[in-house]
């Protein structure tokens, strides 16, 4: 009989011959490396998706989120690798642009895959080099060498000795502690406190409540406890909102510029579920982000209205029981501009930051806000209102409430103090400033505004004043007086008719 033939060999999609008598590391070389390359190409496409929103937003002046919040969106898997080409390709992005200008790419048919194009360009350039089967990763290997060389004359043109030396000398983040807050909803901070000391040293914050401290540079994005909903990724500025307005368990409160939630859900905790809250966000997608946050969160007393908050009828029966009102509208963002990375964007300016305070877009926002607070202080039976942005400004921040407080003394409101143990108060632009709150990038904190209203105490509340008091105990003597002589007068018509 003929010698049977030797079996086949599988073929070798990587086109790489395998040397016979070698043990299987050169097989499990090329399964990580086409591991890595599958995970290349994906990761290029989720930060393709995320810069085509930051850029559309930047341009238009109307960002669906920060580079962040986008990045670590649900709908992105690889938060991680995403979240870094996101920032580089923005980082090299007018090297990118100038290079691709002279290889006429962009002016094709890939313009309509140009955010693609970048990430795949910087990732081959100037990343991690690795090419997969992608057309546009074939597209850009058959231009690298003249991209090349572009680079290189672009370099010799300006006169630097490298790539990175045509780098716009932008800020970077100052490291700060990790905040986050527990959700009582579903845990307790004990708890949580174990949990994390596994791993981590944990801290309790002495001034926000079910706050927890962690060490700079601490990732738990995809922690079970953030994950599940028991932990917020929040910071220290933004968890002292919610506590400012200190609404009631059982109160009907607005959350009127409610997305992307945390807010919201923070105010469901401190009420323990119990009452009703609000919450109101025009944007539409914005509004799926609240929705979302909200089932995260497991808090089953919020109503979300996808609608302007402006156009709710106070007057309306369903509002006549609203007694606190949390009001943080759309503002320049310029109080946690370095935390949302806007230095990377196009937009951003150094020499303009100056005037930024005074520029058309924050008059606009400014007006706005100054709308959105009159109406909430117009609620009848409204008794607590926070107004709060995270702005710098001053045109966002003590000129909004200066200019509303007329109006807001006529309804029988007046200034209290949140956190009076704060030591960094309102601008002293106008008298009263010292109860408003502002907390800043030196503090270790984003750059927060806060200004509470508080409904006075009228002679029918609770705590009235001694004249009113004197004038209530007067009448109810007469009263008493005139129901005597009533009763008296009554009870002898009786006895006559007897």
């Amino acid at each position: 009989m003929p010698p049977a033939p030797p079996p086949q060999q599988p073929k070798n999609r990587s086109r790489v011959p395998t040397p016979t008598g070698e043990n299987r590391r050169p097989q499990r070389r090329m399964e990580s490396r086409n591991a890595s390359e599958r995970a290349a190409f994906f990761a290029r496409r989720e930060a393709a998706a995320v810069l085509r929103r930051v850029l559309r937003g930047d341009a238009t002046r109307r960002a669906a989120g920060s580079i962040k919040s986008l990045v670590y969106s649900p709908t992105v898997r690889n938060k991680r690798a995403t979240f870094a080409l996101v920032c580089q390709t923005l980082k090299y992005l007018p090297i990118l642009k100038e290079v691709l200008a002279s290889s006429e790419i962009l002016s094709s048919k890939w313009k309509k895959q140009e955010e693609l194009v970048y990430v795949t360009t910087y990732d081959i350039l100037f990343g991690q080099g690795i090419a997969v089967s992608g057309s546009v990763e074939q597209l850009i290997m058959l231009q690298k060498d003249s991209l090349r060389t572009t680079l290189d004359k672009v370099c010799a043109r300006k006169r630097v000795r490298c790539v990175e030396d045509l780098l716009s000398n932008k800020s970077a983040v100052k490291p700060k502690p990790r905040f986050l807050r527990v959700n009582t909803l579903k845990v307790t901070t004990e708890s949580v406190i174990e949990e994390l000391n596994k791993m981590h040293m944990v801290d309790k914050d002495e001034m926000v409540p079910d706050m927890l401290v962690l060490p700079p540079g601490t990732d738990l994005h995809n922690h079970p406890l953030v994950t599940d909903g028991k932990v917020f990724l929040q910071g220290r500025a933004s968890c002292m909102v919610a506590v400012a307005l200190c609404p009631k368990p059982g109160w009907k409160v607005i959350d009127a510029c409610a997305a992307p939630g945390n807010k919201t859900v923070h105010l469901a905790a401190l009420m323990n579920g119990e009452g009703s809250i609000i919450a109101c966000e025009l944007n539409k997608e914005r509004a799926k982000t609240l929705q979302h946050t909200v089932r995260r969160s497991g808090a089953n007393n919020i109503r979300i209205v996808n609608g302007d908050f402006l156009e709710v009828d106070r007057n309306d029966p369903s509002y006549a029981e609203v007694h606190a009102i949390l009001l943080d509208p759309s503002c320049s963002g310029s109080g946690i501009s370095t935390e949302r990375l806007d230095y990377l964007l196009p937009s951003h300016s150094r020499d303009s930051q100056d005037d930024a305070g005074t520029s058309s877009r924050v008059m606009k926002l400014s007006a706005f806000q100054k709308k959105a607070l009159s109406h909430a202080l117009s609620f009848p039976s409204v008794e607590r209102v926070v107004y709060s942005t995270c702005s710098i400004h001053q045109a966002e921040n003590e000129d909004v409430i200066n200019s509303v407080l007329p109006l807001a003394t006529s309804l029988g409101f007046e200034l209290a103090t949140p956190f009076p143990q704060w030591h960094r108060r309102g601008l002293p632009v106008f008298q009263g400033s010292e109860h408003l709150l502002r907390t800043d990038p030196e503090d270790g904190l984003e750059g927060f505004f806060i200004a509470l209203f508080v409904k006075k105490a009228g002679p029918t509340s609770e705590e009235p004043s001694e004249d009113a008091t004197v004038e209530v105990r007067t009448k109810q003597v007469r009263g008493r007086r005139n129901g005597v002589r009533a009763f008296s007068s009554l009870r002898l018509s009786r006895m006559i008719l007897w």
